[in-house]
């Protein structure tokens, strides 16, 4: 066996001898070709060059800036910055060349002394380096090309260790030699290569290792870079920094030997002391970055955008790989302040989580997007224990789809999209309704997408004072049972589709309509489903942009490494709604800002806005808007599963966050709107520093008023068929006490009658009963007694 062995290790040996025999002709100068080695089918196999060698697929990281060209996050793969030859230090191109390959410029593909010694040491089984500097290249070219690919196989064929792969690597080294110069050849070497670390490429290395640019690398420097090529892990510096200046201090000793330095340049280069505060760690993603859900919004849009790539998987290889310049339209200034606002109230290890987000009307940009838990975290576990530090991994801001959470409800912020499908059909502000201090929608008729039902179960909305009113003034006094009776006239179906339109999105990603069973929810005009604060302000900013609906962006330009620009994700602003109704809902929501909004309310700016408090003291809203601005403002319970031992007991007491303690403090005690607005309005000014104060175009009379219909005559039917008439008729009606000289309980008539605003409620009258006669009662007989007594008779004689 023993034998055997040694003979074929022989045979190899003779075969290898032979084929360097064969190839000295074309090795052993720079640009000689082969046209003098074994005829010409070898010389045109050996001049074939696949593609990747002509232009390789060297992956560079890509960045994403922001608005001020700072860098936000870089995202990669291999962490690689291309640098051409002359933005490399000399003294790192000679250090590289010295203990790579000091021959590389003086012969041709390979080095064929190190080339045979590597050959007969891998026929006998022993892994022996040798390979030039071009033969490097070429290896790493296919495993580059490999990876990028996910080809297994071929990565496995670009490193096994037999003499297939090395003839393979000197047929494409010889052609790599006769189509590139042995300048680029050494830049492409030197970019390509990895120093360890998850450096990929000289310029990474330097700035990893040192702090500075490739260019700027000293001998020291360039010599401890130059020893890392060859074993990355072993000789790590900042793992095994004694092995690392042993292996740069050989470096030195060969440049010294090749005569490249002197003795003193050697010798003050080695009393050089690794440092390794000079380390600087790679960024890669959005986990560390200054603003991390906005890093992770701007990925996710590019890597949904099918016009970067045919699949998500192909748009992540171009963002990891591609080398791109990705610029945003995000400017930190606002942000920040929404962030330290949020801070000053609220903690990121409190229970409770509060949002701000932010967009320009008209051009869908996001302005800001903060929350309470602003750092990017493992979702409170730690050591496969629960460990509650106040990160997470949702943006509170977006929907499921954009790395969010499952949204919050809104409470009475849905108003304005009652309003806006009630104006839209013809109900104008003069649209009155009765609206008690309880009201019980019983029995009332409601209109879905499905058609119309009846209320069967109680269901009590607070209202007012029992007097009637219109739009304007409920629109203030933000009065739940005079919009659920604006729903009942406009239809559920209506202004559920009207959210929609206008941009309003559930957190999970389904269907508006769908979510609400067919827009049948009474409630929905009391805000019970749970949306997304960030399509929140996309609907309220398509009210202020005049009925342009905008998608949130926040991508301005792609750039490709090579300079083209790359297609940005559009908002797709459409117009969705006419400007006069746009314009005349701003109009009745402005009241909002001089009543329950008022605590959001800022001198010199034209504002409409609305609150919002959800049933159980589950949320609190604020949401306010100007003609280029649209901001809203939450503070909720958190729903994450990691918080429900906390909430559920509070939940079902229906006290929510009323009472919970923030940074040692309760946060509110009453049920009251002014901490959504508390929060909002720092931050609304300080966005509002370097826009123009534009005011509200005028609200469209027409609209305004609204149209009046014919009330169907009650005359000679009975209370029940009235009803019904006027439902069918499209109004809804309310039972009214009056005086009359009918009987108890006799139906009357209605109030109006003629002419009504469209869908408003009719009174139904009912007799309270004649009014009893009034008793007469005689008045008692009067006896007058004398002025004067009588004179007494004289006593007897």
């Amino acid at each position: 066996m023993h034998i055997g062995k040694r003979l074929w290790s022989l045979v190899l040996f003779v075969f290898v001898s032979c084929i360097g025999g064969l190839l000295v002709a074309g090795l052993a100068v720079p640009v000689a070709g082969l046209v003098n080695v074994g005829g010409i089918a070898v010389a045109e196999g050996m001049d074939a060059l696949p593609t990747e060698l002509e232009t390789p697929p060297q992956f560079e990281q890509s960045k994403l800036l922001l608005a001020n060209g700072k860098v936000l996050a870089y995202f990669y793969e291999e962490n690689r910055i291309y640098k051409p030859l002359d933005e490399i230090s000399e003294l790192m191109q000679r250090a590289q060349v010295a203990i790579e390959d000091n021959r590389f410029y003086e012969h041709g593909a390979i080095d064929l002394r190190g080339t045979m010694r590597a050959l007969v040491s891998t026929s006998q089984g022993v892994t022996q380096g040798g390979s030039s500097i071009t033969q490097q290249y070429v290896r790493l070219v296919l495993v580059e090309t490999a990876v990028m690919h996910n080809d297994l196989e071929a990565k496995y064929l670009a490193t096994e260790n037999t003499l297939a792969r090395k003839m393979r690597e000197l047929r494409y080294a010889i052609a790599v030699e006769k189509k590139f110069s042995k300048q680029e050849i050494l830049e492409r070497y030197l970019n390509i290569a990895y120093y360890g670390e998850g450096a990929y490429g000289v310029e990474s290395a330097a700035r990893h290792y040192f702090g500075v640019s490739a260019a700027k690398l000293d001998l020291a420097q360039s010599a401890m870079l130059a020893g890392l090529v060859r074993d990355p892990l072993g000789t790590n510096p900042v793992k095994h920094p004694e092995i690392a200046i042993e292996r740069r201090n050989n470096v030195l000793d060969r440049m010294l030997q090749l005569k490249l330095i002197s003795f003193e340049e050697a010798q003050e280069a080695k009393a050089v002391a690794w440092d390794p505060k000079k380390v600087t760690q790679f960024r890669n993603g959005c986990y560390d970055s200054a603003y991390p859900f906005v890093c992770q919004y701007a990925k996710l849009s590019f890597l949904k955008s099918p016009e970067l790539g045919a699949s998500e998987a192909d748009r992540n290889d171009l963002l990891e790989r591609g080398g791109l310049t990705i610029k945003t339209h995000f400017d930190p200034t606002v942000q920040k302040t929404a962030e330290s606002t949020i801070g000053k109230l609220i903690a990121p290890t409190d229970h409770v989580v509060s949002v701000i987000a932010a967009i320009e009307p008209g051009t869908g940009l996001i302005v800001a997007m903060a929350q309470s838990r602003p750092k990017m975290g493992d979702n409170g576990k730690a050591a496969g224990k629960y460990k509650w530090k106040g990160e997470t991994y949702w943006n509170y801001a977006a929907g499921q789809s954009m790395g969010g959470a499952q949204g919050f409800q809104a409470g009475s912020t849905f108003k304005m999209f009652v309003a806006a499908a009630a104006l839209d059909q013809g109900m104008g502000v003069n649209t009155t309704f009765n609206v008690p201090r309880t009201i019980d929608f019983k029995g009332k008729t409601f209109r879905g997408c499905g058609g119309s039902f009846v209320q069967e179960k109680s269901w009590r909305v607070t209202g007012s004072t029992g007097s009637r009113m219109g739009m304007y003034e409920a629109a203030r006094r933000s009065v739940n049972g005079y919009f659920v009776q604006l729903e009942q006239g406009a239809g559920i179906c209506e202004s559920v589709k009207m959210a929609r339109t206008l941009g309003l999105e559930v957190g999970n990603g389904e269907d508006l309509v769908e979510h609400t069973d067919n827009g049948s929810w009474p409630s929905f005009t009391l805000g019970t489903v749970d949306i997304t604060p960030l399509s929140m302000v996309k609907a309220y900013a398509t009210i202020a942009a005049r009925g342009m609906r905008c998608d949130p962006i926040i991508l301005s330009s792609i750039e490709a490494k090579d300079g083209s620009e790359l297609p940005v994700p559009s908002a797709n602003c459409k117009q969705v709604i006419s400007e006069e109704l746009a314009n005349t809902v701003a109009n009745v929501f402005k009241q909002s800002m001089y009543g329950t909004s008022s605590y959001a309310r800022i001198p010199g700016i034209d504002m409409a806005g609305k609150t919002g408090t959800v049933d159980g003291n589950k949320a609190i809203w604020q949401v306010a808007i100007t003609p280029n601005l649209a901001m809203a403002a939450v503070i909720s319970y958190d729903a994450d599963p990691t918080q429900k031992s906390f909430w559920e007991k509070r939940l079902k007491a229906n006290t929510g966050i009323k009472n919970v303690r923030v940074k040692g403090k309760v946060l509110y005690s009453s049920s009251g709107p002014e901490a959504g607005g508390l929060l909002l309005k720092p931050v609304f000014r300080k966005a509002m520093e370097d826009r123009k104060k534009l005011k509200f175009p005028a609200p469209d009379q027409s609209i305004l008023r609204g149209k009046t219909e014919s009330v169907p005559s009650c005359s000679g039917r009975s209370l029940a068929s009235c009803k019904q008439v006027l439902v069918s008729a499209g109004f809804l009606w309310y039972e009214q006490k009056v005086d009359s000289e009918q009987p108890k309980g006799a139906f009357v008539g209605i109030s109006p009658s003629g002419k009504a605003p469209k869908n408003s409620a009719i009174a139904l009258q009912i007799s309270k009963g004649p009014k009893p006669l009034p008793v007469v009662t005689p008045p008692p007989a009067v006896v007058t007694p004398p002025s004067t007594p009588p004179p007494s008779s004289p006593p007897p004689p």
